[in-house]
């Protein structure tokens, strides 16, 4: 067996639960160092692990020979350079989403990945758990039939407080609103367990907060099979929930409502035909515990980099993600729905916000 590859995280936030999930896979990784500018944020994680250096330069991680991963962290608008800095620096990069705020930007990755050795893994770690591998085999076992519709909801309570960030709720620092911070993850489920999206018809608004961006949504989205799907969005519920639910030929699929692990949460999965419940029931009983979340993503990275058989997030999947974030920005904008993929001549393929080159202090 290998010796754990060493992880450099860039950015305590999010960074510290992506910390606690490579502590849960000792043999896999080992995380070396944390590099954040405020030592209080890098604090609560050296107290769990003294031997973590803390670092402030990214420049000084990327010269370390012995940090194989770097694991970016960051606020969207910085993650476009530092992946590339450490694609050129020769390290696997893991990234947070958005992976980056453009379409421009997803191929300019994706060149420099082609070009060089390094490999990067968006996050996407909704994919990650029991009740999605129960969904994808009573797929593969062909149990499912024909999908019909899909509701999605990402009902979320954020105020002042989760405002209180300067770089969050504005143009320049998050790129984009509910769309792109909240509900990416459930999105990515569409063409998950769906398919390709073929086109989606979005309405937004923002009624919760006092932010420039977006923190209510409704979207009506076809997919090239022909079903259909409903998004609702909004920060302003009593509380965090996240559901989805899958109306298929031969059966229902309805996840439970944990707001960052649906896939983690009990599901159930109701024939239509009650004669055919007993098929469904051995199916699902058959699936084992598996890891969820970021550690399920992480050991799929793992398994990737080993050369073992593995379904980890590529980049391919962020852009996909990303063509329909941007989609629904131009939808939004012109009041009409719009086609996917969104091509390279398109308004929007350099970015969907107002000033997309805009820089944040």
């Amino acid at each position: 067996m290998s010796d754990p590859r060493a992880v450099a995280i860039v950015g305590a936030g999010i960074g510290a639960e992506h910390f606690r999930a490579y502590r849960r896979l000792p043999e896999r990784f080992a995380v070396r160092t944390i590099c954040e500018l405020d030592p209080d944020r890098a604090a609560p994680l050296v107290a769990e692990d003294p031997g973590l250096a803390v670092e402030t330069d990214l420049a000084r991680v990327l010269a370390d020979p012995a940090i194989d991963i770097v694991d970016i962290c960051l606020p969207p608008h910085l993650h476009l350079d530092a992946c590339l800095r450490a694609l050129a620096a020769g390290k696997h990069v893991i990234c947070e989403k958005p992976l980056v705020t453009a379409l421009r930007d997803a191929d300019r990755l994706a060149q420099a990945e082609a070009s060089g050795r390094a490999r990067i893994f968006p996050v996407f770690q909704y994919r990650f758990g029991r009740g999605a591998a129960q969904l994808r085999a009573l797929i593969d076992a062909g149990i499912t039939g024909t999908p019909f519709v899909a509701t999605l909801e990402t009902h979320w309570d954020r105020g002042a407080e989760y405002y209180a960030a300067p770089w969050r709720g504005t143009w320049a620092g998050e790129r984009g609103g509910a769309v792109l911070g909240h509900a990416i993850h459930i999105h990515d489920w569409l063409s998950f367990v769906l398919g390709p999206v073929a086109s989606v018809h979005a309405e937004l608004a923002t009624r919760v907060n006092p932010i420039e961006v977006e923190d209510c949504a409704a979207l009506a989205i076809r997919m090239h099979s022909g079903a259909l799907a409903t998004s609702s969005i909004t920060l302003g519920a009593a509380g965090d929930t996240s559901r989805m639910r899958f109306c298929f030929a031969g059966l229902t699929a309805e996840s439970g409502t944990a707001p960052y692990a649906p896939a983690e949460d009990a599901w159930r999965f109701t024939a239509r035909d009650p004669a055919d419940q007993p098929r469904i029931d051995a199916v699902v009983a058959a699936v084992p515990e598996t890891l969820g979340g970021f550690a399920g993503l992480f050991n799929a990275v793992a398994d990737a980099l080993d050369g073992q058989p593995s379904e980890p997030v590529a980049l391919a999947d962020a852009r996909r993600s990303l063509d329909f974030v941007t989609a629904v920005y131009a939808s939004a904008r012109t009041g009409a729905p719009v086609g996917l993929p969104i091509g390279r001549d398109h308004a929007l393929y350099d970015g969907w916000a107002p000033d997309p080159k805009a820089s944040v202090e």
